[in-house]
C-alpha cells in the first residue's frame, strides 16, 4: 500500500470515530435529560397526591375496567374431570 493512499484512510476512521463519539455523547445527554423530565413529572404527581389525601397517606388509584365483568369458559365433562385430577394432584404435594 502506498503512502498516499494510508492518509485518507487514516482521516476517514478518525472523521468516523469522532462522529461516534459525538452521537453516543447527544444520546448519553438526551436520555439523561428524559430520565430527569420523567423524575419530575412523577414528584410533582406524588406531591399533588398528597396535597388531596387527608394527612398525606398515599392512594392506590382505581383500576379502569376493561372488557366483560366476568370471563367463564364452558368446560367439557371430561376437561373438568381433567381439571380435577390436577387439582388433586397438585394438593397431594402439600
Amino acid at each position: 500500500m502506498s503512502e498516499h493512499e494510508t492518509s485518507p484512510r487514516t482521516t476517514g476512521a478518525t472523521v468516523l470515530t469522532l462522529m461516534a463519539v459525538a452521537c453516543a455523547a447527544g444520546l448519553a445527554d438526551a436520555l439523561r435529560r428524559r430520565r430527569e423530565r420523567a423524575r419530575r413529572r412523577t414528584q410533582r404527581h406524588v406531591e399533588a397526591a398528597e396535597a388531596h389525601t387527608p394527612h398525606g397517606t398515599p392512594t392506590i388509584p382505581r383500576q379502569r375496567r376493561t372488557g366483560s365483568r366476568t370471563e367463564a369458559v364452558r368446560l367439557t365433562d371430561a376437561e373438568r374431570d381433567a381439571f380435577a385430577g390436577l387439582v388433586r394432584r397438585f394438593g397431594e404435594d402439600d
